[in-house]
């Protein structure tokens, strides 16, 4: 099933929130992202009901199994996309946010033969 993009920017905040924290919040969702409580609340429900991540009696999240692979494919793109655009010499900034968009519309394929090509530089 072909998840949306702005799903896809939200399971991967919720893994990198909670690499840094014990426990990860809506407000925490909204503080990262800079986007409206409601619009995370909307965001964290239609996340809920697709069966990507759960919500405790104490509004912690977590992520499902689902919500998990798709949070990691989606944040190990990021990562190896923009250190291999700085190791290109583009800023730093700009690789972040090209990395950001590449992400989500590269091929299975593609993002394969970029990582066996970093792998071997």
């Amino acid at each position: 099933m072909k998840v949306q993009e702005s799903a896809e920017n939200y399971l991967e905040t919720i893994l990198v929130l909670g690499n840094q924290k014990p426990h990860v919040r809506s407000i925490d969702v909204v503080n990262e992202m800079n986007f409206s409580k409601p619009s995370v609340s909307v965001a964290m429900k239609n996340l809920r009901e697709s069966g990507y991540i759960r919500m405790d009696e104490n509004g912690y999240i977590t992520l499902t199994d689902a919500g998990r692979a798709i949070a990691e494919k989606i944040y190990e793109r990021h990562t190896l996309l923009s250190s291999w655009l700085i190791r290109l010499g583009v800023d730093e900034k700009t690789a972040q946010e090209d990395a950001c968009r590449i992400e989500h519309v590269i091929s299975a394929e593609s993002f394969a033969a970029i990582k066996r090509h970093v792998g071997n530089i």
